[in-house]
């Protein structure tokens, strides 16, 4: 609620163009770019995703709760372009997540953008990748956001 919040004030202010918003976010911050895309393409026009978890839990069971908070309970309703940036040495968030989201975006035919970076952990340890990963984000919000 608090991030629906946020997307909303902003396409609400007069300096802030509606059809402009994006979001991303690391971990945490992922999970909550998965969630926004999946159940507010509407507010968020784009995003990025940097290992984020899109199953919380481990059941696809409709009338679970733990499904229900999850992102691709709602990959129905996600429409917006997402760039999704993952180590596939992820110690924190199992890379199943990613390949689990990829399949289900593939399926909807939602475009997204994928980096998958060999033999890295949750938060990279290169700094040549952060650097990699932020002009990745660059091109690809200036593209979906504004439009270059």
């Amino acid at each position: 609620r608090d991030v629906l919040a946020a997307g909303k004030w902003l396409a609400a202010r007069a300096d802030v163009d509606p059809n402009k918003v994006g979001i991303w976010g690391l971990s945490y911050g992922g999970l909550l770019t998965a969630e926004a895309l999946a159940r507010n393409s509407d507010i968020f026009k784009a995003g990025v995703d940097l290992a984020g978890v899109h199953l919380e839990g481990n059941s696809l069971d409709p009338n679970d709760v733990s499904y229900n908070s999850s992102a691709i309970s709602a990959i129905d309703s996600w429409k917006s372009p997402v760039l999704l940036i993952q180590g596939d040495d992820d110690r924190n968030v199992n890379f199943a997540q990613m390949v689990g989201l990829v399949q289900l975006l593939r399926a909807r035919n939602i475009y997204y953008e994928l980096i998958v970076y060999p033999d890295d952990v949750h938060e990279t340890l290169l700094h040549k990748r952060w650097l990699n990963s932020f002009a990745h984000m660059d091109t690809f919000l200036k593209k979906f956001i504004l439009g270059n």
